[in-house]
């Protein structure tokens, strides 16, 4: 039996690590396509380049204006980001400690827009961000994240909240905190854990996300994104795919290393949120 067990897990692994490749595939000719020139490009994209150079990746820096887009990137994810922690914990909470059936019927109606596709609601969506003044913004795009990745997120803490014991919250009130003070002293340090996960989560949806960019701040050089400067080497008539495959890398790249680096943490923190919810 033991041996029938350890044979299992032995395929399995393999089984895993041979999907992990395919997956990893299209990186990996991405990656040695960066460092190509446009006739070898054409002439095999799957074989190693001939002659490695980084002439590639100093032309875009300085035709994309590198440092300008890190910073469009940087200010849009790091605004999503505060906004999707800061309203969904307090609302996962609320939600969790109010046990009527209202509480359920507003749950529901947080957590139902996940169910329904960007593509479906994208116009709307657009003519909503012009008629507040929120288009061509690297901050309205910020503000715009905050609805399409609370649901997610509010559905995570939910679970998470759930089991937290309510004994917690009786104490602080008696020991004088109420309201944000209770949630932000005592509840919210109980889910650094979740709130990790929700964070690299949204960190690799917001970094890398190319429509709702696409839609929003397309119409200027000074807004646009890292993943929409990768997209202005690809025309109608002719591609610089050399260009194309090294602006990609270089967009990709920062939230590839915060996601290796914090990796454990999304294990952890679902995990910790299934067992509690």
């Amino acid at each position: 039996m033991k041996t029938n067990n350890k044979s299992g897990k032995i395929i399995l692994e393999v089984v895993l690590v041979l999907l992990s490749l395919l997956f990893l595939y299209p990186l990996f000719l991405t990656i040695i396509n960066s460092f190509k020139s446009f006739s070898e490009v054409m002439t095999d994209v799957i074989a190693l380049p001939k002659h490695i150079t980084f002439a590639n990746y100093s032309y875009v820096w300085e035709f994309i204006n590198y440092p300008r887009l890190f910073l469009n990137n940087f200010i849009i994810t790091a605004l999503g980001l505060l906004g999707i922690v800061f309203v969904s914990s307090i609302a996962a909470y609320k939600l969790a400690r109010t046990k009527t059936r209202w509480s359920g019927v507003i749950y529901f109606l947080c957590i139902m827009p996940m169910l329904i596709p960007f593509q479906s609601i994208m116009l709307t969506v657009l003519q909503t961000a012009k008629n507040l003044n929120l288009s061509e913004s690297t901050w309205g795009l910020g503000l715009l994240y905050w609805g399409f990745g609370a649901p997610l997120a509010v559905f995570i803490y939910h679970g998470f909240v759930k089991g937290i014991p309510l004994e917690i919250d009786e104490s602080a009130t008696i020991d004088g905190a109420s309201g944000f003070r209770l949630f932000f002293s005592v509840i919210f340090p109980l889910l650094k854990s979740v709130t990790t996960t929700i964070i690299i989560i949204d960190v690799m949806w917001i970094w890398n996300d190319f429509l709702l960019p696409l839609l929003m701040v397309n119409g200027s050089p000074d807004t646009k994104t890292l993943t929409l400067a990768a997209y202005t080497f690809v025309g109608q008539y002719t591609s610089d795919w050399q260009y194309a495959m090294t602006a990609m890398v270089m967009a990709v790249l920062p939230s590839i290393v915060v996601f290796i680096f914090l990796q454990k943490y999304i294990v952890k923190g679902v995990v910790a949120g299934a067992v509690k919810g």
